[in-house]
């Protein structure tokens, strides 16, 4: 066992710092396998762990391993199986039981005592031992006893030093040369003490005897340092020649240095030079062109061109470091300098003279246009100056003050050219439109004034008789007359004051229509020439941060106001985020007058017609649709887009006036109330805004305004019929209802399908309502009777026991009877005929509707009188003096005899 544990200890736990310090050969217990070691270690470094490892032989049984380790806190119970008889076997309790069978009991005892002494030491933790008899625990040695036992083993073991292979092979073989060895301890190592002097003493002599041997050895030390001296004497001498020919070696290499030097600083000099030679040098011809170009030709203005380029290129040369320092390169940088600012102040004295000849040849072909609705084209000046998109393109690049001058001459120039231009041509569009022609004086004779009212659109032109008062679609304090005709009576619908109806007629309206789209049609292509241009020939689609020409503060108009479309002073200050922004803003210096102008003739058209707004709601619509998918922050759509909130506000006035025309309407007290004024105004208003907005993109607007003016007619009808005194309530509902009915059917107006079948319900109910009423009257006693009979069937009395009531018994049945023969009732309803007749208008032709539907009412109830008779009087016999048949006879030839 002594041999197995050196080994052990030897291969396995020394190579990992471990020390052996118990050790038990064991098997499973119950099972035939191989054997195999529990060994209890201890580590050699702080802090100590303790270990139980289990050992195994290899399967080649040449060397052993380790196979499985548990920690020894981990242990919690340790039993011996039997205290009191010798039991090799035991079990170990760490995360599951482990049951072992040891080769001896003493081996098993002595290992288990190994176990406690270690955790008494280092674990302080008092394991439970099971079956394990005391002496075995040492229970009788105190505590410090037992750990003085446990600290002589560790001390012995610390003491201990192991012998290494060879120490092992010589003790072995020199036991094997002493018999008794094993046998005399003592006489083996007095042998092995008295072999130790002999070899001392030996050793002594063999000193000794060396040190004749050292005197030659060092005799031959000192004559090989005198060799090394001579040699290094001729070191010497060699290294001093060498030196010399280093120092001429160093020599040489720096003049091929230098020369190297030399010849890369003229082969950049080289380069240097044919840089400067190649991008700062202007031919003669350029220079020639732009000192004496001419800017006229196209082969002058061709040659500027190639010229400033070329001077452009040579001015924006990337220099190298220490070029400006350089006399010949300053100089031609002073050379570029005069030929630009000589070219730019050529350029711009040119261009100026261009805009001034163009704009006054321009300025005389404008009395060409007045006499018609026409704008003067522009091209021609553009297709001039965009000879020079270049040469601006270049201005900008090199002497920003002269292009921005340049611009803002251009912009303040064409401004008011085209204020001038756009003025006339809306003064012409407004004669037009109010017909001041020869024609439209004859037509409209009785407006005195009329060119002064177009001057002054902002004075108010309701109130005199001489003005143009009320519009077509204000309903104009609706005053319900019995008229004869449905014309006549919705002809307050295009009241214009001292102007009959007549005189504005679909051509009227045809005609303004056509004006204003020729407005439209005309301003549109002028901006989109001139915004293309500006864009074209001052290059503002090329850097989007440029800052615009317009730069320079505008100034106050002689009556303190600022210009509407222009920006404050400050705005000027800031950069744009984009140049369509720049092209905006002298778009809006240029056309100034545009806004303002055409919401002056919006304004007109509005008064002329309020129904003039549909038609330009329509057409403005169109063409801002039209704008926004070219170019939606174009200076177009955005002005386009204001003059179009202007047309939809006074489209809301139109309808809001309707409104409020149709609150204030006042109905005859001596004429019956027909076919309201505004429910054929609304029918007209309908028709003319189906026709305009057909096709329309903005059809919402129109919907919007149907379901507020629809609204309006039902809550007025209500409010008519209500206040009617001469014509029943019902007539007025029925007749007004039917004809909104009858217009919405017509029209299919799809927003207004649910106001549609609401007129048709309240036509029906209200129809229904009518009949049952007047029906009342011809048979009333009739009525009253079978009322009763009816109320007391409804107290409780059965229905054959009418008869013996004494208010409806069968005398009293058969003398309401009576008082209704077939001449009677035919004489009743030729009276309700001729009342249904004076009740009704002719407009809506409701007569035969319904007398048809009290026919029908009629039988009805008379069916119903026969069926209470034979329920309530059965077999009496008594019947109507008339039948079914003689009733349709009735109504049929009431109804031819008128």
């Amino acid at each position: 066992m002594t041999a197995i544990k050196h080994a052990l200890q030897r291969d396995i736990f020394t190579p990992n710092d471990e020390r052996l310090l118990g050790i038990v050969n064991v098997c499973k217990a119950g099972k035939k396998k191989k054997n195999c070691f529990l060994c209890a270690t201890v580590t050699t470094e702080r802090p100590v762990q303790v270990k139980v490892v289990k050992v195994k032989k290899s399967d080649k049984g040449d060397f052993y391993k380790r196979q499985q380790t548990w920690e020894l806190r981990d242990l919690t119970e340790v039993d011996a199986k039997d205290a009191s008889k010798e039991n090799p076997e035991f079990d170990l309790h760490f995360e599951k039981v482990y049951r072992w069978l040891a080769s001896s009991t003493a081996e098993k005892n002595s290992f288990i005592s190994c176990i406690w002494k270690l955790n008494q030491r280092y674990l302080r933790k008092k394991v439970e031992f099971v079956n394990v008899s005391s002496q075995l625990l040492e229970e009788s040695v105190p505590s410090g006893e037992s750990q003085s036992v446990a600290g002589g083993d560790e001390d012995a073991l610390d003491d201990y030093q192991e012998l290494n292979a060879r120490e092992e092979q010589d003790i072995e073989s020199m036991m094997e040369m002493c018999e008794y060895a094993i046998s005399n301890a003592e006489a083996f190592a007095e042998q092995l003490s008295r072999e130790l002097q002999v070899l001392d003493g030996a050793n002594i002599q063999s000193i000794m005897a060396s040190e004749k041997q050292v005197n030659i050895l060092m005799q031959l030390l000192d004559e090989a340092l005198g060799e090394v001296d001579t040699i290094e004497g001729k070191l010497s001498s060699y290294e001093e020649m060498l030196q010399s020919v280093k120092e001429q070696m160093d020599q040489i290499s720096q003049s091929n240095r230098l020369i190297q030097i030399s010849n890369t600083n003229n082969g950049k000099l080289l380069d240097e030079i044919q840089f400067l030679v190649n991008y700062m040098d202007l031919s003669k011809g350029h220079i020639r062109a732009l000192q004496e170009g001419d800017l006229t030709s196209p082969k002058g203005i061709e040659a500027c061109i190639n010229a400033s380029e070329a001077l452009l290129q040579c001015m924006n040369v990337a220099l190298r470091p220490g070029h400006e320092k350089l006399m010949a390169v300053t100089q031609q940088q002073l050379l570029f300098a005069e030929l630009r600012d000589t070219f730019a102040r050529r350029l711009t004295n040119h261009l100026n003279n261009v805009f001034v000849h163009q704009g006054h040849d321009q300025s005389s072909t404008l009395s060409q246009h007045t006499a018609e609705l026409m704008l003067p084209k522009h091209s021609p000046l553009h297709r001039d100056l965009l000879r020079y998109a270049k040469l601006m393109e270049w201005l900008k690049n090199t002497h920003r003050e002269k292009y921005e001058g340049l611009s803002r001459t251009y912009v303040d120039y064409m401004s008011r050219l085209y204020e001038r231009e756009i003025k006339e041509f809306f003064e012409v569009a407004k004669i037009k439109m109010a017909g001041t022609t020869k024609e439209a004086k004859g037509k409209f004779a009785t407006l005195p004034r009329k060119e002064s009212a177009l001057k002054q659109e902002t004075e108010s032109l309701h109130g005199s008789s001489g003005k143009l008062t009320g519009s077509t679609s204000s309903l104009n304090k609706l005053t319900v007359q019995g008229s004869n005709s449905r014309r006549s009576q919705s002809s307050s619908l295009l009241d214009m004051g001292n102007m009959s109806a007549s005189d504005l007629d679909v051509a009227d309206r045809t005609k303004f229509d056509k004006i204003f789209e020729q407005v439209l049609s005309e301003l549109e292509p002028l901006c989109l020439a001139e915004q293309d241009f500006i864009s074209k020939f001052f290059k503002l689609q090329q850097h989007p941060t440029v800052m615009p020409p317009l730069a320079q503060p505008e100034t106050e108009e002689p009556d303190g106001n600022m210009p509407s479309r222009m920006a404050p002073q400050a705005e000027h200050r800031h950069s744009l985020s984009s140049e369509k922004d720049m092209v905006r803003l002298m778009m809006n210096k240029i056309f100034q007058s545009i806004e303002t102008e055409l919401n002056s003739l919006i304004a007109l058209g509005d008064k002329i017609d309020s129904f003039n707004s549909l038609y330009m709601l329509v057409k403005m619509s169109h063409h801002v649709w039209t704008a926004e998918n070219v170019d939606p922050a174009s200076y177009l759509s955005t002005t386009l887009g204001n003059v179009l909130v202007t047309v939809k506000r006074n489209f809301d006035k139109c309808i809001s006036g309707q409104i409020r025309q149709m609150e204030e309407v006042k109905i005859s007290k001596k004429s019956k109330v027909g076919i309201l004024q505004f429910v054929t105004g609304f029918e007209e208003f309908a028709e003319l805004a189906e026709t305009i907005f057909r096709n329309a993109e903005r059809r919402g607007d129109l919907d919007k305004a149907y379901v507020k003016l629809i609204r309006a007619v039902f809550m007025n009808v209500e409010k008519v019929a209500s206040e009617s005194q001469k014509t029943p309530r019902d007539v007025v509902m029925m007749e007004n209802f039917h004809h909104i009915f009858s217009t919405l059917s017509r029209l299919k107006i799809s927003c207004l399908d649910a106001e549609r079948r609401e007129a048709k319900h309240k036509y029906t109910d209200h129809l229904q309502s009518y009949v049952i009423n007047s029906l009342g009257q011809p048979l009333e006693k009739l009525n009253h009777f079978f009322e009763g009979v009816e109320a007391r069937v409804a107290q409780g009395v059965r229905e054959e026991e009418v008869s013996y009531q004494l208010a409806f018994n069968k005398q009293e049945l058969r003398k309401v009877i009576k008082e209704y023969p077939g001449k009677e009732v035919k004489k009743g309803l030729d009276n309700l005929y001729k009342k249904v007749d004076k009740h009704l208008c002719e407009e809506e032709s409701l007569l035969q509707v319904v007398w048809h539907s009290m026919q029908d009412e009629f039988i009805r109830q008379y069916k119903h009188f026969e069926d209470l008779i034979g329920r309530c009087y059965p077999g009496s016999g008594i019947t109507m003096e008339f039948t079914i048949q003689d009733m349709l006879e009735y109504f049929s030839s009431i109804a031819q005899s008128h």
